[in-house]
């Protein structure tokens, strides 16, 4: 049956809203949290990083004692070789484009479904985003799309973990590999998320990590690159800390791309990461169970479908993520997204695929209409037309994520939830 939107019992419509209590936010801290932000404090260096090609100590081309732990804490976690830390994942992907020497002339495959640094880094370099398409069930790039898109052109693959579920990285990689591409793994929303028993991150050239304020574990604002090879570590490093400075001391010679940013972490940002990170076990163990908790009751509404996953992987959902079936329901999902709302939820709608930005209609950033315009770029084909990448058009009409599903909300929380879906749903009895 239809849902009724009309009904007077609905908050949108002058009835009581299920919850006026407002949502916690991610706060992941504690005591421990404080007192190592204290001891680096009291340690009286903030910061000891160096943009010079210089060694320990008292300052350093790598930076100091709480931004060299972490990265080691991390690298052993994930048990990768490597890890740079970063001031965020955007300048992680930015670091990672240039340290895989991308360019003008250079083609860059990119989910359309997802934050805009990911199309935004090709562009710094002078490179050309294309995009790929989705699938339904995931929400990240479907390895079918990208055998449409690939051209003698392309250089790198960007994967986006979405919604903390893995993307489909054997045929990516395998894809990938066939035709001489790098990838990374854009892995901001899949903190300890792992495909068939390797963390996402590791699988990939690259992977980049997000400790945002919004993610999963977060120091505020800052991001982990992590890599198996020696050469990229470096490269990373350089764009992270004045790279241009640091090559003629060093004799590095590749020096492509290095032009140095300042994407450093400080020693309070580090220290608080270092806490965070013993934490992440336990917040996905929560994450986890409150989705699995919300996903078994709400399986006999048929204008929902669930998110579940990918077979043998372990999905860590960073939010909750919904397909709505407007076609059931008998509205559009804007019009249940609202009425939810009103109730005293917190839903938000899918992502507008990026093709459809102004930046990409315009083939507006740099002036004279670069980087588009390069003489390197004039013959490129992009895909921004509607309809380009049909399934991520469709998926934002039928997408809805809770970020809510997270400690310090409890599983009462997560119970107004259930409540105000079952009146909307029931709006009609």
């Amino acid at each position: 049956m239809p849902l009724d939107l009309t009904s007077p019992k609905l908050a949108g419509n002058g009835g009581r809203p299920v919850r006026t209590k407002r949502w916690l936010d991610n706060f992941t801290f504690g005591e421990e949290d404080k007192r190592a932000a204290v001891a680096a404090i009291e340690s009286g260096y903030l910061s000891k990083f160096e943009g010079s090609h210089t060694p320990d100590p008292p300052f350093s081309f790598r930076g100091g004692p709480y931004v060299q732990r972490f990265e080691a804490m991390w690298s052993e976690y994930y048990g990768v070789k490597f890890s740079v830390s970063v001031n965020s994942a955007t300048s992680g992907l930015f670091a990672a484009l240039g340290a895989l020497g991308v360019g003008f002339g250079d083609e860059v495959i990119v989910s359309p479904s997802t934050m805009t640094a990911c199309a935004v880094g090709p562009l710094l370099y002078g490179a050309i985003p294309i995009f790929g398409d989705v699938e339904r069930k995931t929400g990240a790039l479907d390895p079918a799309s990208l055998q449409k898109v690939i051209t003698p052109r392309t250089k790198v693959i960007i994967v986006v973990h979405q919604y903390g579920i893995p993307a489909d990285m054997d045929p990516i990689m395998a894809i990938a590999r066939a035709h001489g591409l790098k990838v990374i793994e854009d892995c901001a929303q899949s903190h300890a998320a792992k495909y068939r028993g390797r963390f996402v991150g590791t699988i990939g050239d690259i992977g980049v990590f997000s400790l945002n304020v919004n993610k999963s574990i977060q120091c505020g604002e800052g991001g982990v690159c992590t890599t198996a090879d020696e050469n990229l570590k470096y490269r990373l490093e350089l764009i992270r800390n004045h790279g241009e400075a640091v090559v003629g001391p060093a004799g590095y010679t590749d020096i492509t791309n290095i032009l140095g940013f300042n994407f450093r972490m400080t020693e309070i940002l580090a220290a608080i990461a270092i806490e965070q990170l013993k934490k992440l076990d336990e917040i996905n163990r929560v994450r986890i169970g409150y989705v699995e908790y919300l996903n078994d009751r709400i399986a006999d509404y048929e204008f929902l479908e669930t998110m579940l996953g990918r077979e043998r992987c372990v999905s860590t959902f960073y939010t909750w993520p919904l397909i709505f079936r407007p076609e059931v329901a008998g509205v559009d999902v804007e019009s249940f997204r609202r009425a939810l709302n009103q109730e005293g939820m917190y839903f938000i709608r899918g992502y507008k695929p990026l093709y459809l930005q102004p930046l990409y209609q315009t083939k507006t950033l740099f002036k004279h209409g670069y980087p588009w315009s390069a003489a390197e770029n004039r013959d490129i084909r992009t895909n921004y037309e509607a309809g380009s990448c049909p399934i991520a058009e469709e998926m934002r009409e039928r997408i809805l994520v809770n970020e809510y599903i997270r400690l310090p909300n409890t599983q009462g929380d997560l119970d107004d939830i259930l409540t105000a879906i079952a009146k909307v749903a029931g709006a009609t009895q």
